[in-house]
């Protein structure tokens, strides 16, 4: 009998039998992790297993391959100063799925875990969009597929405001002009310029899904989750109110 404990987050949750669930962790020393847990469906443990909450986690299995079983203790929960914040448990529900869909099961990545701890910290404060979207460019950078968004690819001096899709590599105003029907806005906040807002944060999501989707989804045969769409069309929504 194997045996671990850990800290994780729960991603998702996926019925099993009358009151089971097969539940996915992120966790801190033993990546994105599956097991079953017994009772999860049911009343008294239904908070626990919600996806956002921080659990004190203990894995059994016979052999390390299994899916092997879960007990988790609730640790820290979201949910209770976000439930009048709809568009910040959106954001929360997004990042649970893209890390749940888009991470490897069980490869380690312990800046993703803390990142997304701070994430889930930063959900509570003004700038939750702006972190939102520096968290998808932390889980891209760290799955090998960081975007340089400090220096001209094409050799330009002027402002970064645009990234090429084939390298993921920032181009200035002047080096870009030319080819910019063909490039990605690059918000100001990801380039070291301002604070950001509703109208540069959509950018910044169109900017991380075209390389979410190209490098990690689509060669898995994937698509973003309906959270994280859910996500592009409120920023949208608040830009344009904006």
């Amino acid at each position: 009998m194997i045996e671990w404990l850990d800290e994780g987050i729960v991603l998702s949750t996926q019925p099993h039998g009358e009151d089971a669930a097969i539940v996915h962790l992120l966790t801190r020393e033993h990546g994105k992790h599956a097991g079953l847990a017994r009772g999860a469906q049911g009343k008294r443990n239904r908070a626990t297993y919600q996806p956002g909450t921080t659990v004190q986690a203990r894995w059994r299995g016979r052999l390390a391959e299994h899916l092997g079983a879960y007990t988790c203790e609730p640790l820290h929960s979201p949910f209770a100063n976000l439930l009048e914040m709809p568009d910040r448990l959106t954001a929360l529900a997004s990042a649970m799925a893209v890390a749940d869909r888009a991470l490897p099961e069980r490869e380690v990545h312990t800046p993703i875990y803390d990142g997304t701890q701070a994430l889930i910290e930063a959900l509570h404060h003004d700038a939750w969009a702006e972190a939102y979207v520096q968290w998808e460019v932390q889980v891209l950078r760290e799955l090998g597929f960081g975007l340089d968004l400090r220096r001209c690819a094409g050799g330009g001096s002027g402002r970064l405001v645009y990234v090429s899709p084939r390298s993921g590599r920032a181009v200035s105003a002047d080096a870009g002009e030319p080819y910019s029907a063909k490039l990605l806005p690059l918000p100001g906040f990801l380039a070291g310029y301002g604070g950001g807002g509703p109208w540069e944060v959509a950018q910044g999501l169109r900017l991380t899904a075209f390389f979410l989707e190209r490098h990690i989804l689509e060669p898995a045969d994937l698509t973003l989750p309906p959270a994280r769409e859910r996500l592009a069309a409120t920023m949208r929504r608040l830009a344009d109110e904006g």
